[in-house]
């Protein structure tokens, strides 16, 4: 298995699938199994070069649907009614129903070719970081000079930094040869900051299009030719408008005639030119205007065996054609072997491709971006449902979070409150809920029991049997005792109660995990391009050392449980052993007691926030450290610390903050922000029922 990659163009012309090709051949000869997708096709996948190539030439055995993830039509619908996050979803899951199949997926990206062009560079790289894909960009090296082929590669790969793609090299395609070396000098210097960049040199026998290109591009009819004749590459293109005599004067090797179909002159001075050492030799002839030729000439045609060129026909006439003709490019084909043998041969003489395939080695990337936590964080709660109860029944946006999860089917719910009130605000609301158990805790014949159950459990505290009756009508307390008798397996509050109202009753009816020092909590931080994870910044104010310690293992373990790789930044105002005081003390210790009792976790500290997060202050700071520049759980010292820090990053820089989730508990209980959307409860039912499925809260 390893790292799938992303190959994108940086503009038209680039070139890229002349690599793609190259890529896929060297994989599927090393690895075997490969597949093969690309985010966005033609109107039908059928009339894809590119994935009608791989699929021929690989063997693929799969419907070409499951190649791509939409049609380029849907696309421009999707981007035009402001529903791009739409977009990368559906082309998110598609891909993960591939990549389920293969141990690696090469990726090619779009063609620019759309009405969409200038979104395409930015498409191409959130697709590629959403797919969890390195991204190998091709430039276009031909008809620029070294100037500009050095500044197109630095503000493509300036571009993708900015992005925070994961860059595996760059390929600059089709170079002058008489660039090469001074380019090569040129990218040699800079190796140390940027990607190695390799440098493909122009062959303009790939660019030339075929007999077979000309007729696939303008819908020509095939009247005479083969496989052969087809894939005869032409050089140029000749009009013929005049007598024959004149004619035979500008006939050149490997051209290609355009003549009216009733020019019988014209065609037999073809035929017969062919079998001359004394004339040049065609590489095939384009009748124009859908004049087939006369009878008599047709039989002719016929009778000739093996046709010497390739002959076609078209509707359009001859200026039409002529202009038409000029703008066809050269494709690769599957039935073209000569081309492809050439195509491959460049490639691997100028990539070092088993380089590349070492790089990709190994496990397969654990970037998360805040796209593919929803997505698999949502895919989690699906594979195996989990009942979760949902306290504030009547609440709008708990209905409507709802019935989202329920057409998903992310998990079993019951809501609590008034049976008839909720029945009327779901009428209301026109939502579809006839799945979901309502329960009304003031009537519920379970509050008996679940009074008991309290009584005893807090009897020590002074809690009486009639003051146990009345504490199982609230719905915390009621919701909560159903996740310790076990009739729901989390539950989900906080949209319009405090979070004390919440999770106090959690405090005294699920407890503590054994072994954990503190119950704490966390957010997920979405940024644009990552996923980080944020504790304590919701429950604990002032956290010891020994506290501190066990919130930094409890984190460690909720962000990977969610597809976070941990890599722990114990925070403080110093970083290193350069501070002194009671604060930097304090996260010391922790970060020695951490280390000690989990000696597998990368963890840092005392580190600031800059160099946590930050390579290239993290070089200056902390250059040896495997945490520094790039930390995802951030530890805060303190709750005033974490809450207001939390608050300034979603505000500032637009993150999503799903949360807090709590940790530490023997069962899942979370708390919602009381400001919180739809799409908030949907996400933090989605994280209850993944850490139901463990058997115990992290």
């Amino acid at each position: 298995m390893g790292q799938d990659i992303y190959i994108s163009g940086a503009e038209r012309g680039s070139g890229k699938s002349v690599i793609v090709l190259a890529m896929m051949d060297y994989f599927t000869g090393h690895n075997g199994n490969v597949g093969f997708f690309r985010p966005v096709t033609r109107v039908d996948a059928r009339h894809d070069p590119l994935i009608h190539l791989v699929m021929e030439r690989y063997s693929i055995d799969a419907p070409c649907e499951d190649l791509y993830g939409c049609t380029s039509d849907t696309a421009r619908e999707l981007i035009a009614a402001d529903r791009y996050d739409e977009l990368l979803k559906r082309v998110l899951e598609k891909y993960r129903r591939l990549q389920a199949r293969h141990d690696q997926v090469l990726c090619a990206g779009t063609d620019y070719s759309g009405g969409y062009a200038a979104l395409e560079f930015d498409f191409n790289a959130d697709v590629a970081n959403n797919l969890g894909c390195s991204i190998l960009p091709v430039v276009r090296g031909s008809g620029r000079s070294v100037g500009e082929i050095r500044d197109a590669t630095g503000g493509f790969l300036q571009s993708l930094r900015e992005r925070h793609c994961d860059i595996l090299a760059t390929v600059v395609n089709g170079v002058a040869r008489s660039q090469v070396e001074e380019l090569r000098a040129d990218f040699a210097q800079g190796a140390t900051d940027n990607p190695a960049v390799y440098l493909v040199p122009e062959e303009p026998a790939l660019s030339r299009p075929t007999v077979g290109d000309i007729a696939h591009s303008l819908d020509a009819r095939v009247l005479q030719g083969d496989t052969d004749t087809l894939n005869r590459e032409i050089t140029h293109y000749t009009v013929a408008a005049m007598q024959v005599p004149d004619f035979l004067d500008h006939l050149e090797e490997g051209g290609l005639v355009i003549t009216p179909g009733d020019r019988a002159d014209i065609i037999l001075a073809c035929l017969m030119s062919y079998p001359s050492s004394a004339c040049p030799q065609i590489a095939g002839l384009l009748l124009s205007g859908g004049l087939d030729p006369a009878p008599q000439l047709q039989k002719l045609l016929d009778g000739l065996g093996k046709p010497p060129f390739a002959v076609l026909e078209t509707n359009g006439d001859t200026f039409t054609t002529a202009m038409q003709v000029n703008q066809v490019k050269g494709v690769l084909t599957p039935d073209n072997e000569h081309k492809l043998a050439a195509a491959l041969g460049l490639v691997e003489a100028s990539v070092p491709l088993p380089e590349l395939a070492k790089s990709l080695a190994g496990e397969r990337g654990n970037r998360m971006t805040p796209l593919m936590f929803e997505y698999e964080l949502v895919q989690r709660a699906r594979a195996d449902r989990q009942h979760i109860v949902l306290p504030e029944g009547s609440e709008e946006r708990i209905l409507r979070a709802a019935e989202l999860l329920t057409l998903r089917n992310v998990a079993k719910l019951t809501l609590l409150g008034d049976r008839d009130a909720i029945q009327q605000k779901i009428q209301a609301l026109g939502l579809r809920l006839e799945d979901v158990d309502v329960i009304d805790p003031q009537h519920s014949p379970l509050r008996e029991q679940f009074a008991d159950t309290y009584y005893e459990l807090r009897r020590h505290k002074g809690i009486s049997r009639d003051m146990a009756h009345d504490s199982m009508a609230d719905v915390s307390y009621f919701g909560t005792m159903m996740v310790h008798h076990g009739q729901a397996d989390g539950m989900v509050s906080g949209a319009v109660h405090t979070t004390q109202h919440t999770i106090r009753p959690a405090f005294e009816i699920i407890k503590t995990r054994p072994g954990t020092a503190i119950v704490s909590s966390v957010f997920f931080m979405c940024l644009e391009d990552r996923v980080l994870v944020y504790g304590d910044c919701a429950v604990n104010p002032d956290p010891d050392a020994r506290q501190l310690a066990d919130i930094a293992i409890s984190s460690a373990d909720t962000a990977r449980l969610f597809g976070v790789e941990p890599r722990i930044a114990m925070l403080s105002y110093s970083t290193g052993a350069s501070g002194k005081g009671s604060a930097v003390d304090k996260v010391r210790e922790a970060t020695q007691l951490a280390r000690e009792l989990r000696p597998e976790l990368m963890i840092e500290g005392p580190i600031q926030y800059d160099a946590a997060i930050d390579a290239g202050v993290a070089r200056t700071k902390l250059p040896d450290s495997q945490v520094a520049g790039s930390a995802t759980v951030f530890i805060f010292p303190d709750l005033n610390t974490g809450n207001n820090t939390y608050k300034a990053v979603q505000r500032s820089a637009g993150a999503v903050a799903v949360g807090p989730v709590l940790q530490g508990l023997n069962q899942p209980v979370n708390d919602l922000s009381r400001g919180c959307t739809v799409t908030d409860i949907v996400n933090t039912v989605a994280i209850t029922a993944v850490q139901a499925q463990t058997g115990d809260a992290p």
